[in-house]
Parts: C-alpha cells; structure tokens; sequence
C-alpha cells in the first residue's frame, strides 16, 4: 500500500517503521520538514510535502493532536477527496485527564467537516511503543465507510495486529475513551507505556 503518515511524532514515527518494515511504500509529512526527514531517514520512509504525500496515497493516516486535524484536512483539500482517511487521533485536553470532546467523537466531528473523505477510526487505542511490537495484538476501528474499513482491514493486519470490528463511527467515542483509559492507567500506576486492549472472545 501507499501510505501517507501526516504527522512526525511518537505515533507517526512508530507507524512509519512499522509500515516500512511491512513492506509499504510510506511518506511522512511533518509541520517542520526536517522532523519528516528525520523520521523517514530513521525508518525508510520518504519525506514530502503534504500534497505529495497525499496525492497518490490509498491511505492517509492523522497521526497528529486532534487539534490540527481539522487544519491539515482542510489544508489538503480535494487532494484527500474520496481518499481513504484513518484518523488516529484523540481529542486529549491540555493536562492528557480528559477528552475535549462531548456527546461526540473527534472523528465524527472530521466527518461532519469533511464528508468528502472517507474516514475510518483506527490506530488511536494503539500506544506509540506498541506499533512495532503488534503480533497477537487486537486493535479497533469504526467507520460508516466500507471501502475505508477495508482499508483499515488491510493495514492493520500487515502490522501484524488483529482488526476488531467495533461498528460504525458512533463507536469512534468509545475507541476515544479507550484510548483515554490506557492513557490514565499508565500515568496513574507509572506503568511503562505498553499496555494493550485484548478482546477475550468468550466460547470461541
């Protein structure tokens, strides 16, 4: 798969190498171009432009604060129309102890702005550490869309996780809140940030 990574931190960087290792062809995009080129010097990848990156991408990964999403989707325009988006963002608050979001999922809010784009809830229970270290590992994703559930379908499993299917994208909330919770064990019990969601499939 193509895949463009917008966004150069912990979780786009984590996700660089593990596509690269997976065999994709990866572009990262960064706010600062030389965090993109330090990234893709480090795992493989390719730094480029946000156009770029995105234009002949299958898919498009968020990999920044939820606070810039909107911007970035926004600054792509009809390059991401009818592109396959997975956003793996969380709408964490300032102090990482609560979501920003209410009654809502920041995907469904994207959604809502961007309706070109075929958007899927991916990645975002995934912590950054464990991105590289996926085998055995269930991860959740949500959409309305089935050509971006495919997609999602096809990336995550190349990564070596196990998709779960958790519905459509009013689950996004859920996943969102997921996400939070690990987030909180870990600073709570100074745990060292591989902590995994696993579905025990009862009577399987």
């Amino acid at each position: 798969m193509r895949i463009a990574i917008i966004g150069a931190g912990n979780v786009g960087g984590g996700l660089a190498a593990a596509a690269t290792k997976a065999g994709h062809d990866v572009k990262v995009v960064a706010a600062h171009p030389e965090h993109a080129e330090k990234v893709a010097a480090e795992t493989g990848a390719t730094a480029a432009t946000p156009a770029d990156a995105a234009g002949d991408a299958d898919v498009v990964v968020l990999a920044v604060p939820f606070g810039a999403a909107a911007g970035v989707l926004g600054e792509l325009g009809g390059t991401v129309a009818g592109k396959v988006v997975v956003d793996a963002t969380n709408p964490l608050d300032d102090t990482f102890s609560d979501l920003t979001t209410v009654g809502t999922s920041a995907t469904e809010q994207l959604a809502a702005q961007f309706p070109q784009v075929k958007l899927v809830k991916a990645l975002n229970t995934v912590l950054a550490g464990r991105l590289g270290s996926a085998t055995g590992l269930d991860a959740f994703y949500a959409g309305d869309d089935a050509t971006a559930k495919a997609a999602a379908v096809e990336l995550l499993q190349s990564l070596g996780f196990s998709p779960v299917d958790a519905g459509g994208l009013r689950m996004a909330r859920s996943l969102e809140e997921m996400a939070l919770l690990n987030i909180t064990l870990n600073v709570r019990n100074n745990w060292p940030w591989q902590s995994a969601w696993g579905l025990s499939h009862q009577g399987a």
